[in-house]
């Protein structure tokens, strides 16, 4: 005590020093760990790139788009397009597929930057499955829709889209071009379009008749695009009226099913932007790039291999030259199906 009381100045001087001393450090620590959370920040920017979601009105205005529609139901607004492109564009999936028909979905969203396996089926981890044959993979970015190479690309792929949910849901006279998106589901809903499914069962007293744009049928198809679009196959299973009530998500629907391969199809997608090549069996089968094959993948049972005459053939096809004239750009690759052997349902091809 008696040396602190006789060095009391001495002591309140080497307290200022020390607590100088101590905000200095405390400053230069806290400003270097400013620095280097600023910097990891910047790391971390620089090793994950910005998404940006596809923008609409690139592809088309809202003028073009009720110009295009002009009888089209108020439901399908070009609001609800412009936000089902911007919201599944941040959507992509990773299909694997084992022994021809085994499944599992793996579901990556971008606006979380979360994953997760939204299928897989019961025999995935089968010793069977997994000799039977070598797994086959591939990826699907909802984001890559009419949003590829280059604007003429683009539009001719809008073009053909247009062409296909157009003939599916027009309700007017022949060759005025004037009657897409009328019907929000089909004329005739007695019919509950059941299939056996052991991934996708139907919900009892559920229908599964054509909705949407692209009418989307059948109760395999429903659960399929729940899985990818909302991540859980018993929404749409359990709720199928949805597509009937929510514009956005019956745009959804009609882009998932153009953007998806099939089991044995490719996408509508990958034979517009040139991905799609035929193999020597499609070639044996009349199979070629252009329109006419996406024909082929939407309903080519019905419509394909049955010459030059099909009706539902023939109005693709003029509604698909009719949109392409509007958008300003030409193709001059096969756009008909009529010698082109279809898709079978459960034959590998």
């Amino acid at each position: 005590m008696r040396f602190q009381q006789k060095n009391t100045k001495y002591s309140q001087y080497t307290k200022k020093l020390s607590v100088g001393a101590a905000a200095i450090a405390l400053l230069c620590l806290s400003c270097s760990n400013t620095d280097k959370s600023a910097q990891k920040k910047k790391q971390n920017a620089r090793q994950q790139p910005v998404y940006e979601a596809p923008v609409a009105s690139k592809l088309i205005t809202e003028k073009q788009f009720n110009e295009l529609f002009p009888q089209r139901n108020k439901f399908y607004t070009y609001s609800a397009f412009k936000k089902a492109i911007e919201e599944l564009g941040q959507i992509k999936i990773k299909v694997t597929r084992r022994a021809t028909s085994v499944y599992q979905i793996v579901r990556t969203d971008r606006s979380t930057g979360k994953s997760a396996v939204v299928r897989q089926d019961v025999d995935w981890n089968e010793d069977w499955a997994k000799k039977m044959k070598p797994d086959s993979a591939y990826n699907v970015d909802y984001g890559k829709f009419c949003n590829e190479k280059d604007a003429a690309l683009n539009k001719k792929e809008l073009a053909a889209f247009f062409a296909h949910i157009a003939h599916e849901t027009r309700g007017g006279e022949d060759d005025t071009f004037t009657d897409g998106l009328m019907y929000i589901h089909e004329k005739n809903t007695s019919s509950a379009y059941v299939a056996e499914n052991d991934e996708y069962p139907p919900v009892a007293g559920k229908k599964y008749y054509g909705r949407g744009p692209v009418q989307l049928s059948y109760n395999g198809n429903y659960g399929y695009a729940g899985d990818c679009i909302l991540g859980d196959h018993n929404i749409l299973l359990k709720n199928p009226d949805l597509i009937e009530t929510d514009a956005v998500l019956a745009f959804k629907t009609a882009i998932y099913f153009w953007m998806t391969p099939q089991t044995h199809k490719p996408s509508a997608h990958d034979v517009m932007i040139g991905v799609w090549q035929p193999k020597a069996t499609d070639k044996a089968k009349g199979r070629a790039p252009g329109f006419g094959m996406t024909i082929n993948i939407v309903n080519g049972e019905v419509e394909c291999n049955k010459g030059e005459d099909n009706y539902s053939m023939k109005d693709r096809m003029k509604f698909y030259q009719f949109f392409l004239k509007k958008l300003g750009v030409t193709d001059t690759a096969n756009c008909s199906c009529a010698k082109m052997q279809p898709y079978l349902y459960g034959v590998n091809e």
